[in-house]
């Protein structure tokens, strides 16, 4: 019995020379301010974890949660899981997210973080799958865009496993 095989669709190193050009990118922008990033859990922690080493500003972490998956189907509801510790009002937030795909989730947590009254509010997806969207959202960052596959690794998982892998993949049928 052999186990699953992956279709490499982004290298370890791409990924890596990316999310190293976005947190210029972000450090540039955010030059003399103090910023709150908010990752959503549980995919952007490897990219968060990647891309707070490129970030030379002050900055503080929280972690938000939401379920909106059962296995590869998305259920169209979007729950919070896992709160934020401290509020963020007045704050600059940078919202972390592992994959912009239906966009249900990212607008419920825009709308939510609003409600919070930071000073500013912007998100940043490691990928972006606009192909798939039911309502319309964009990141104000985007790392990569990808087609329409069901891709793995890099914190994205499937049914909780292959977070682990270092690129990003597909599943091999």
């Amino acid at each position: 019995m052999s186990g699953p095989r992956f279709e490499v669709l982004i290298p370890h190193d791409r990924i890596q020379q990316r999310v190293a050009e976005l947190g210029r990118q972000i450090s540039i922008e955010y030059a003399g301010r103090s910023l709150v990033m908010v990752g959503v859990l549980k995919g952007s922690f490897m990219f968060l974890a990647d891309l707070i080493r490129h970030i030379d500003v002050p900055l503080r972490i929280e972690f938000i949660g939401t379920k909106s998956y059962e296995g590869t189907t998305t259920s169209g509801q979007v729950q919070l899981t896992k709160d934020l510790d401290r509020p963020i009002q007045d704050e600059d937030v940078l919202l972390v997210e592992d994959i912009i795909d239906t966009g249900l989730t990212l607008n419920y947590l825009i709308h939510l973080l609003e409600q919070r009254q930071p000073r500013s509010l912007k998100t940043i997806a490691f990928l972006d799958k606009p192909s798939r969207r039911r309502i319309e959202v964009h990141g104000d960052y985007v790392g990569f865009t990808i087609e329409d596959r069901f891709v793995v690794g890099y914190g994205l998982d499937f049914e909780q496993r292959f977070r682990n892998l270092r690129d990003v993949c597909v599943l091999a049928p």
